[in-house]
C-alpha cells in the first residue's frame, strides 16, 4: 500500500543501502573464502534479508500472485515442425452463423423499445421478443462455453456444459412460454416494475 501512496519513498528507500546490506558488503570481503561450505550456507539468507520485501514486489502490486486453478493438461501432436490442421471449410459455422448473430442482436433493439414506444401491448410482438432472446442467450453463453472451455483439451466437461446450457435454454423457453400465456407477458411485466 505504501508503494502506490509514495512511490518516491519506495525508490529512495531502495536506492540507499541497508544495515544488512552493508552486513552483505563485509561478509563477502572477510577472510571467509566465497567457495567454501559455510559461505554456501550463509549467503542465500543475507542476500533474502538484504533486499526488503517491498522492493521485491513491483511499484503497483498489493498482493501476491496466487493461482486459482492449476493449469489445463497440455497435449502436444505431432512434431515442432508440422503446420496446424485446418478445420474443413464450412459456411453454417462461418458467415451464416456469424450473420444469424448479427441478425439476432440487431432485431432485438427495435423489438424492445416498440412496445414502450407504441404504447400498445401486443402479444406476437412480446413472443417474438422472448423467442429472440432465448436465442441470443443461448448463442453467447454458447460462444463463452466454447472458448473457455474447450472441447480439445477438457472434452468431458466441454460435453457436460453444453448439455447444461441445452437443459438451461429448455427450461427458459418454457418458462417464458408459460409467463406470456398465463400471466400478463415480458414487456406488461417490465412496464409494471418500471412505473411502481
Amino acid at each position: 500500500m505504501a508503494s502506490i501512496v509514495r512511490p518516491g519513498l519506495l525508490r529512495q528507500a531502495c536506492q540507499t543501502p541497508t544495515a544488512s546490506q552493508r552486513m552483505l558488503s563485509t561478509f563477502t570481503s572477510s577472510s571467509i573464502k566465497r567457495s567454501s561450505p559455510l559461505a554456501q550456507q550463509l549467503r542465500p539468507a543475507f542476500v533474502r534479508s538484504a533486499i526488503p520485501k517491498s522492493a521485491r514486489i513491483a511499484a503497483f502490486h498489493a498482493t501476491q500472485r496466487q493461482q486459482i486453478l492449476p493449469p489445463l493438461p497440455q497435449k502436444i501432436q505431432g512434431t515442432l515442425n508440422q503446420p496446424v490442421p485446418v478445420p474443413d471449410p464450412s459456411p453454417v459455422h462461418g458467415s451464416y452463423h456469424w450473420s444469424f448473430e448479427r441478425l439476432v442482436s440487431a432485431g432485438l433493439i427495435p423489438l424492445t423499445m416498440a412496445p414502450f414506444a407504441a404504447g400498445s401491448l401486443n402479444p406476437v410482438t412480446d413472443s417474438i421478443l422472448c423467442a429472440l432472446l432465448v436465442i441470443h442467450s443461448h448463442i453467447g453463453f454458447e460462444a463463452c462455453i466454447i472458448d473457455y472451455i474447450p472441447k480439445k483439451r477438457i472434452p468431458t466437461i466441454h460435453t457436460i456444459s453444453m448439455w447444461a446450457l441445452r437443459a438451461g435454454t429448455l427450461v427458459l423457453g418454457v418458462a417464458l412460454y408459460s409467463f406470456e400465456t398465463n400471466d400478463v407477458g415480458i414487456t406488461e411485466a417490465v412496464s409494471k416494475l418500471w412505473h411502481a
